[in-house]
């Protein structure tokens, strides 16, 4: 298990677990960030990582993604 943050560009990988607070796991799954949904790093720009999950490409801080892990 790893964050997303250290995954390899374009290789998929299966959301085992989303850490953080309350609010963020909240928002997080909100945007399709939950255990069991499959994401794909992108790239990392500046801050921010896009990943693509569930059809559509999504911008998140470096933050945000260490909380989410692979």
């Amino acid at each position: 298990m790893m964050p997303i943050i250290m995954a390899d560009p374009g290789k998929p990988g299966l959301i085992t677990r989303v850490g953080g607070s309350n609010e963020v796991r909240q928002h997080l799954a909100d945007m399709g960030f939950v255990p069991g949904e499959t994401v794909t790093v992108i790239s990392t720009v500046g801050g921010n990582v896009i990943v693509k999950i569930k059809e559509s490409r999504v911008a998140i801080s470096r933050e945000m993604a260490s909380k989410i892990m692979i």
